[in-house]
C-alpha cells in the first residue's frame, strides 16, 4: 500500500449499500418463505399467511401482491405444477423446495400478473433462486420459465423475439 493509499478516506456507509429492495420483491421473498413452509408442513395457508406476517419487515412489503402470491399458489398448486411439468426434468415433488417455491411464484405471476412483463417475472424469479436456492439452481428456474412462458404468454414472448431478430 502506497502512502497516497493511506491518505484516502474510506467510503461512507451508506454509499456501500446496495440499493433498497422494492415493496414488490420484498413481497416475493415473504412468499417464498411461506410457499417452502407449505411445502414442507402443509400446514393450511391461513396460518402459514399469518405466520409470514410476524415477520420483521413485513410492512415493507407489497401485501397485497403477497397475499396473491402466496394463496394463489398455493390455492392454484395443481395447476401451476402442471404446467412447470411440460419443462421440468422430474416430477415437481422430487424438486428442491426453494426451486419448486420460486418456479410456483414465477409461473403465477405469468398467468396472472399481466401488468409484468414476462421478463422481469423470469429475472425476478431468478433473483429469488440466487438469494434463496442453491448453487446454479437460478439457470434452472431460468430455463424452465423461459419455456414456460412461450406457453403461457406466446404473443408476449413472440414479440420479444421478433424484436431481437
Amino acid at each position: 500500500m502506497s502512502a497516497a493509499d493511506e491518505k484516502k478516506p474510506a467510503r461512507p456507509a451508506a454509499a456501500r449499500r446496495t440499493p433498497a429492495k422494492s415493496q414488490r420483491r420484498r413481497s416475493r421473498e415473504l412468499a417464498l418463505q411461506g410457499l417452502y413452509e407449505w411445502l414442507l408442513s402443509g400446514a393450511d395457508a391461513a396460518s402459514i399467511d399469518a405466520h409470514m406476517r410476524e415477520h420483521e419487515g413485513f410492512e415493507k412489503c407489497d401485501s397485497v401482491h403477497f397475499d396473491a402470491l402466496l394463496r394463489g399458489c398455493i390455492e392454484q398448486a395443481t395447476d401451476i405444477d402442471a404446467a412447470l411439468a411440460r419443462h421440468v426434468d422430474r416430477k415437481t415433488t422430487e424438486l428442491s423446495p426453494v426451486e419448486h417455491g420460486v418456479l410456483m411464484i414465477g409461473v403465477y405471476e405469468l398467468k396472472h400478473c399481466i401488468d409484468i412483463p414476462y421478463k422481469v417475472a423470469i429475472n425476478e424469479a431468478v433473483e429469488l433462486a440466487k438469494a434463496f436456492g442453491g448453487t446454479d439452481g437460478h439457470k434452472y428456474v431460468n430455463g424452465v420459465l423461459d419455456k414456460t412462458a412461450a406457453d403461457l404468454r406466446p404473443l408476449e414472448v413472440q414479440a420479444m423475439r421478433a424484436a431481437r431478430a
